[in-house]
């Protein structure tokens, strides 16, 4: 599993929230500059792809200034993206009928991929899933998603579309008053989620939460409403990843994203709840395993996603 590319590519993890980009030295994974930005989804999509656009030509600059010519860029985005590496969604970042792909390709030859497979290819090569020839990496952050790794490979899917584990709506009905409940997991379980859950429950005059990492922080200091919401957010998550283990078998699970990697209680409720929900007695105690490129995964792997990077 070594790329056979060497020189250097430009990897964009373009998230709901940041946006991380990097000059990646190949074939050894080395990041050597990287720079994070605010994506600000909601202004539009011509101004997301204008900021994104400005980042990778910093990058190029830089590239230049060390002689390190740049084969091409890849970009790591939340949507979906098809075999052919087309953008087929429109949820959060809206480049559909924008003309993102020539827009970059004036820069240097780019490949679009779904962030769910580009850092699950790094961690393959590079980090925690290098001893696995099966693994499911999940990320947990902004958005739940996940992709299964085999034999070092990202799988796509019939479509491209083998990446979703939180934004599928769930649909139940309360026994008791008949009350129909439907939500998706991100609606309940990510970052957003936990602020937006927690503004909605507090009864009392205290300050907002703005982020998930403001209710995790405030779990830790004892914030008893803040601890209710990240152990029911953490065990909701660990129902999913019990469904996927049981579904793919995987060798191990690798987790990431900033409230995957987040650590405390919202971690400790995750993985009581997914071994509870492993449904083979022997498998109960698989490696589930912090992402071990941390939060650079996204951008690495957009890098060996780029085009005349050898992925495999």
């Amino acid at each position: 599993m070594t790329s056979h590319a060497t020189g250097h590519a430009i990897g964009i993890d373009l998230g709901g929230t940041k946006t991380a980009a990097g000059l990646v030295e190949l074939p050894t994974g080395r990041i050597v500059a990287k720079e994070v930005i605010p994506t600000a989804p909601e202004r539009s999509g011509a101004a997301v792809l204008r900021d994104t656009l400005a980042l990778a030509r910093r990058l190029q600059a830089r590239a230049a200034s060390i002689a390190a010519p740049v084969c091409g860029i890849g970009v790591g985005l939340c949507e979906l993206v098809n075999l052919e590496a087309e953008i087929r969604s429109d949820n959060l970042i809206k480049w559909q009928g924008l003309d993102a792909q020539q827009a970059f390709t004036a820069i240097a030859p780019t490949r679009f991929e779904s962030d769910a497979r580009a850092p699950a290819l790094a961690e393959a090569r590079y980090g925690a899933g290098k001893g696995y020839r099966h693994f499911i990496y999940l990320t947990i952050g902004t958005g739940i998603s996940y992709c299964l790794v085999i034999d070092g490979r990202p799988y796509a899917g019939a479509h491209g579309n083998a990446i979703i584990a939180g934004s599928g709506l769930l649909s139940s009905d309360c026994e008791r008053c008949g009350a129909s409940l439907e939500h998706s997991l991100e609606d309940y379980a990510s970052g957003p989620a936990l602020a937006a859950r927690y503004k909605r429950e507090c009864r009392e005059n205290r300050a907002a939460l703005n982020s998930g990492a403001e209710v995790t922080a405030a779990a830790a200091a004892g914030d008893a409403l803040a601890k209710s919401i990240v152990t029911s957010a953490g065990a909701a998550v660990g129902n999913t990843a019990g469904f996927l283990i049981n579904a793919l078998d995987p060798e191990a699970l690798i987790v990431a994203g900033g409230l995957g990697l987040a650590g405390g209680l919202y971690w400790d409720s995750f993985i009581a709840s997914t071994r509870r929900r492993i449904w083979a007695p022997e498998y109960r105690s698989l490696p589930i395993v912090p992402a071990q490129l941390g939060l650079d995964a996204g951008l690495v792997g957009a890098a060996l996603s780029a085009p005349g990077v050898d992925r495999a």
